[in-house]
């Protein structure tokens, strides 16, 4: 394909739509998705506009994989390349799932090193997303499960 046929306007609707999830939520719309987002009447419609949009080569989709529909041809230069930035939905989505992941590991009481290296894990990866003071407020409750196992802290 040396030449690429630029998308209509319904299709570069369609195409932002799908570039505009996949930076806000990191995977792919599901067809269901892309009717509700762009107006359509039936998830047949998106199957024929992203089929089309994939032999202009404007998609690009993995068989057999479900949300695999990726944005090509220049579209993606309007995205952040790689970035561990975050949205504030998004740290507040993460920071209340490790606080549901520390909650649990405490009511247990059965705190195994599997556990407590799954929690350093998981401080450690909002350190890397640059929600150092997320991770700094859990590491004093990782201490202390750590303690009450007698399993030596990790830094």
């Amino acid at each position: 394909m040396t030449d690429i046929i630029r998308p209509s306007k319904k299709q570069q609707k369609l195409l932002t739509f799908i570039q505009q999830f996949i930076g806000e939520h990191g995977y792919s719309p599901s067809y269901r998705e892309i009717m509700a987002g762009c107006d359509y009447t039936s998830v047949a419609t998106v199957a024929l506009h992203v089929n089309n949009l994939i032999k202009r080569g404007h998609l690009r989709k993995r068989e057999h994989n479900a949300r695999s529909l990726e944005v090509v041809n220049g579209q993606t230069s309007k995205l952040p390349l790689s970035t561990n930035q975050i949205k504030p939905s998004e740290e507040k989505w993460l920071v209340e799932k490790v606080d549901h992941f520390f909650h649990e590991a405490e009511q247990s009481g059965q705190n195994d090193p599997t556990i407590l290296n799954n929690l350093q894990t998981l401080l450690n990866a909002l350190k890397v997303l640059g929600l150092e003071g997320a991770a700094q407020s859990y590491t004093e409750r990782l201490k202390q499960l750590r303690a009450n196992t007698g399993t030596l802290p990790e830094e």
